[in-house]
């Protein structure tokens, strides 16, 4: 077990009635909770992801809130705050409703293919790690990283699934993909060199989007 907390230092409030006033606008919809919940959640991976580097262990990986014992959300002074207190806070279910990031999750059915994969009833295709990688990279703003990963994460898909099913919305997506390679080959070899400029860093989100939706199709198509 491991307490984590994640403090919002570069933006303080000025004073208590406006940190209480704060909490209770955020936690009082699922849409607000969910936002500051991913903000923490990213700083929390951004320094898991630097001690990995730094201590060169590859075991690292990051956190997601789902897994957490218990999520809060609160406010308090530099001090208790430092060490994990909080003047007020509100414990929050992240475990139910539709948002973003939980719909995705329960999307991809995970528990019934988890039997599947042990099982051996199904086999997982090389792409889906790679493309994990590059999602994972995306979303914590590590737009260079994503770029090489989502290359060869596309290489694999076109290899492995370009002509897995006969469906259209499926070779729509695959024709896409093929459409966008050189877009995707450029982002990475820009990569290598430095940071990424605007339509590159367009060019891998929206190609990731659409690799991922082809490995959601596939989910369904062979259910």
């Amino acid at each position: 077990m491991a307490r984590v907390t994640a403090i919002r230092a570069f933006e303080p409030f000025e004073r208590e009635e406006e940190a209480a006033a704060w909490l209770t606008a955020a936690t009082a919809e699922e849409a607000g909770i969910d936002a500051v919940v991913d903000v923490g959640i990213a700083l929390v991976n951004e320094a898991l992801h630097a001690r990995a580097i730094a201590a060169a262990d590859p075991r690292t990986h990051g956190v997601v809130p789902e897994r957490a014992v218990a999520v809060r959300i609160g406010w308090g002074s530099g001090e208790a705050t430092a060490a994990g207190a909080y003047s007020e806070a509100r414990e929050v279910d992240v475990t139910v409703g539709a948002s973003r990031r939980r719909q995705r999750t329960e999307d991809m059915r995970p528990q019934e293919r988890v039997a599947a994969l042990l099982r051996g009833r199904e086999s997982a295709a090389l792409c889906e790690l790679l493309l994990l990688r590059a999602r994972s990279d995306l979303d914590a703003g590590r737009s260079r990283e994503a770029a090489l990963q989502l290359r060869v994460g596309v290489d694999a898909l076109l290899s492995e699934l370009a002509g897995a099913f006969d469906d259209d919305g499926h070779r729509e997506d695959v024709d896409s993909l093929e459409g966008r390679r050189q877009a995707v080959e450029t982002a990475a070899e820009r990569a290598l060199v430095g940071a990424l400029a605007p339509e590159a860093e367009a060019a891998v989100s929206e190609s990731l989007v659409i690799a991922e939706r082809v490995l959601r199709g596939r989910r369904v198509l062979e259910s």
